[in-house]
């Protein structure tokens, strides 16, 4: 039986792959050319930045420029106040007022100052005294307001307290005999003023600040004006006033015949009491809102308040700045406590109770709460 032979290309036909019919090889397959290159030279687009990693930059960077627009404001502000104090501290007017003498009283605790309104016409025209009803030239001048204002020391927890002073009160004038205080002003000046009310209450007197009719005019008018509640109308052609009763704000002039009128029922009394309010109402509208944020009040309040203020060679800006802010907190007002009217040769004039002003300046020295017989009696 012959053998059965196998080609031998067929020796391994099953491991041999196998193809479809009619599917060409791969080196027979043929590309269309689209325009793209390759796949393995193709260049991959960058993947997209991711959102999250974007906004803590830009809110670093906003951040980053408020920041310094803040540090930039607070620059020019500083600036603008140091600027604005230093030329303040150097235009205001001095002079030459609290001196030391023989006998001098001791400084006490706390600070205390002098305010005066003097009734000097220098500076003014015939038409301009005529427009705010001042009457004609006294002359030297004289004072119709003295208050004394004692400002507490940090801390003690006493209130600052208000005294007026009676212009007409009979007191010793050193050099001069008694008389009425108000002469002082008018004999010697601011200093002998200081001296005199130093002499008489005990108390040292650490700062000094004076008002004329002119400034005091100008500057409530820089303010806007000032409001006050009379409780009962005044009517006063002397002072050029004729005021309703109730709320109203009073320009400078009005506000000028206010505090110097004596047509009501109490005359010089009642005017120590219009003054003290008047001058609380006049703090408190300088450190309102509607004058701050007035820029055109920027310029105008400051130049009328230099105008109208005299200090003392020793008084800077800050020491007027610490009284302005005590005056608008807590504060206790009274005359000195009165003894008596009478007349003599010096004319009408009035009369401390000296036991009780000198416990009410006692208390004002030793930083201590006005005692309440003093205040219970008052005007």
């Amino acid at each position: 039986m012959a053998a059965l032979t196998v080609p031998s290309n067929h020796m391994n036909d099953d491991r041999a792959p196998r193809r479809r019919a009619g599917r060409p090889e791969p080196s027979q397959v043929i590309r269309r050319d689209t325009g793209d290159p390759p796949p393995s030279t193709r260049r991959r687009p960058p993947p997209p930045a991711r959102p999250d990693k974007l906004r803590p930059r830009r809110k670093r960077a906003w951040g980053q420029v408020i920041s310094l627009s803040l540090v930039i404001a607070v620059l020019l502000l500083s600036a603008g106040i140091l600027g604005g104090t230093l030329w303040l501290e150097t235009a205001i007017h001095r002079q030459a007022v609290l001196a030391d003498y023989p006998g001098r009283p001791a400084s006490g605790h706390g600070t205390t100052w002098l305010l005066v309104g003097s009734d000097s016409r220098q500076g003014l025209t015939v038409e301009q005294q005529q427009a705010l009803a001042t009457g004609g030239d006294t002359g030297n001048g004289r004072t119709d307001t003295i208050l004394l204002v004692h400002v507490p020391a940090f801390g003690s927890g006493t209130p600052t307290t208000m005294v007026s002073i009676p212009r007409d009160s009979f007191v010793p004038i050193p050099g001069y005999g008694r008389d009425k205080i108000n002469a002082a002003f008018a004999m010697g000046g601011a200093p002998l003023l200081a001296q005199t009310v130093e002499q008489a209450t005990g108390l040292r007197l650490d700062h000094y600040g004076e008002v004329g009719f002119s400034g005091f005019a100008v500057l409530v008018d820089a303010l806007g004006g000032v409001t006050v509640c009379p409780t009962a109308p005044i009517d006063d052609p002397l002072a050029g006033i004729d005021l309703p009763a109730g709320c109203q704000k009073l320009d400078g002039r009005d506000a000028l015949g206010y505090v110097r009128t004596r047509a009501t029922p109490r005359a010089d009394l009642d005017r120590m009491v219009n003054q003290r309010r008047f001058m609380s109402a006049l703090l408190h509208r300088a450190a309102s809102p509607a004058v701050w944020l007035d820029p055109w009040r920027w310029y105008s309040v400051p130049h009328a308040a230099l105008d109208a203020l005299t200090v003392d060679h020793g008084d800077h800006i800050w020491d007027l700045a610490r009284l302005g802010w005590a005056l608008r907190g807590s504060t206790t007002t009274l005359t000195v406590p009165i003894g008596e009217f009478m007349a003599n040769n010096a004319g009408s004039v009035v009369v401390w109770d000296h036991e009780k002003a000198a416990a009410l300046f006692d208390a004002l020295a030793a930083d201590e709460p006005v005692p309440p017989a003093v205040l219970g009696e008052q005007p």
